[in-house]
């Protein structure tokens, strides 16, 4: 398995309202996520920053460039887009991390 890392620009005050989204994480879309190979996913926030930072696992990590023209994964992104940094087609603006540590 091969970890992916990410961040995120969350609005500032949206946290509430960001956890709650996801705490309420519409069946089709967790669907979606495990049928590309999504396993372990987690998504940290940074409250000085209001970065948020996500972790995933996942065998074949080409299989997420599937995911944007799925059109749950759009539907989501544009649920998502009034409450974090989006770019015009709705997804996140969204950077990958380089990972520098890790401890088996």
């Amino acid at each position: 398995m091969k970890k992916v890392a990410f961040k995120m620009q969350l609005h500032e005050g949206q946290v509430q309202e960001y956890q709650k989204r996801h705490d309420e994480l519409w069946p089709e879309l967790a669907d979606l996520l495990k049928s590309v190979g999504v396993e372990d996913y987690s998504i940290f926030f940074d409250e000085d920053t209001h970065a948020l930072f996500g972790v995933l696992k996942i065998e074949d990590p080409s299989r997420l460039d599937t995911l944007p023209q799925h059109p749950v994964m759009q539907k989501w992104w544009k649920y998502m887009g009034d409450i974090m940094d989006a770019n015009p087609d709705n997804s996140p603006v969204s950077v990958s991390l380089k990972e520098v540590f890790y401890l088996p």
